[in-house]
């Protein structure tokens, strides 16, 4: 059994996927060719946003995202600890500093009421009853923006997210890598904040055979900034460098089989939901297993299906019968980053994010993709719970 099952997927659009290729091995522009422009395009319209800039992947577009906002030494953005290492990595690799935001229990994704405590703290520096970094307190790092993470494919609380972002003039990025398909109260994941960012990494509910990421924003000149930025900082032609930038664009022949994978995405997100539910209603009155909490106005792209076990041993007890009978599982996310040695410096210690640490011991994920089939799931039911 695969965890995610690519191959399904290509067996149905195989001929569409070798036609987009084949014309861009035609054409021969590899680099920045038609194809990418009509991705942009048509993702932008999906996602309700005036424009979308396809880059080389979601890390890139992280950091593009953070580069237009003049993220640097000095500037403090707060996130997730619960998370892929990439979402706070590129606010270090610029020279900023990650401030954390523990988690809700339920969704995975960050605690509006704890990030406006932190937020608070770093405002007016005498806020108590929240975890700072000890090696960070009492500094005098600026308060900046807020990535917040859409965890497995459910969107944030964007209501109260922006709310706190407006209120003390914070830019806000979406990080969308997991929930491309996902909506929040009607709108699609990827049109939150000042600019979102999604992955295209093979894994993904939309992906490619590579690295590929793309941003979106409302704004013309955030969208002008990350233009330039993709091609190191490019002004009125090749050989002009307006602003310090990066090699972050996407390739062509990526592109093109995104385009291929689109025309199926729709079906493919109705595919997800189906699954999920068919896990769900499992476990819902399993005393054993917490299936995902999906707050009812909210749809999940599904990247993940993720469930808690009630510890770490019984965690790994799951695990292991699964194993024995050849299906996968993976754990999202095994430590948290503020425990992450490439953090030590920022000061912070076990405890002082809860949530996150004790669902970094109880979660696993299950095989999850649009070609699961019933007989699968339930075999991956009754072993989970016997």
């Amino acid at each position: 059994m695969q965890f995610i099952d690519l191959s399904a997927q290509q067996k149905r659009i195989r001929d569409r996927i070798e036609r987009n290729i084949t014309a861009v091995l035609d054409h021969g522009k590899y680099i920045m060719g038609p194809e990418v422009m009509v991705l942009e395009q048509k993702l932008a319209e999906y996602v309700g946003t005036k424009h979308a800039v396809g880059c080389a992947s979601g890390t890139d577009a992280l950091m593009l995202a953070l580069m237009a906002c003049n993220v640097g030494p000095g500037d403090a953005v707060f996130t997730t600890p619960f998370t892929f290492i990439a979402t706070a990595e590129v606010i270090s690799l610029l020279g900023a500093t990650p401030v954390f935001v523990d988690i809700d229990p339920d969704t995975f994704n960050m605690d509006p009421r704890k990030l406006a405590e932190t937020v608070k703290t770093y405002m007016f520096r005498d806020a108590p009853g929240h975890a700072n970094p000890t090696g960070v307190c009492g500094s005098s790092l600026k308060p900046k923006g807020i990535i917040a993470v859409d965890l497995f494919g459910l969107p944030a609380d964007y209501d109260r997210i922006e709310d706190i972002a407006g209120e003390y003039g914070l830019f806000l990025i979406e990080d969308a890598a997991q929930s491309f398909g996902g909506e929040f109260r009607g709108k699609k994941a990827g049109s939150f904040g000042d600019i979102a960012c999604t992955s295209f990494f093979p894994a993904k509910p939309l992906g490619c055979y590579g690295d590929g990421g793309m941003c979106f924003t409302d704004n013309d000149e955030l969208d002008e900034r990350m233009r330039s930025l993709r091609v190191h900082g490019q002004g009125g032609n090749k050989y002009e460098n307006v602003r310090i930038g990066i090699n972050g664009r996407l390739d062509t022949l990526q592109a093109a089989i995104l385009l291929a994978k689109f025309e199926i995405f729709p079906e493919e997100i109705s595919l997800r939901q189906e699954a999920a539910q068919y896990y769900s209603r499992y476990f819902e009155t399993s005393d054993r297993i917490q299936a995902p909490q999906i707050p009812s106005d909210c749809i999940s792209a599904w990247a993940q299906y993720s469930v808690l076990a009630p510890d770490s041993a019984e965690r790994s007890v799951m695990q292991d019968r699964l194993k024995e009978a050849d299906i996968p599982t993976a754990v999202y996310y095994p430590k948290p980053l503020h425990l992450q040695t490439a953090f030590d410096h920022l000061g912070y210690a076990e405890g002082m994010f809860p949530v996150s640490e004790t669902c970094s011991s109880r979660i696993f994920s299950l095989p999850m993709h649009p070609y699961l089939e019933k007989e699968q799931q339930e075999e991956i039911c009754r072993i989970c719970i016997p």
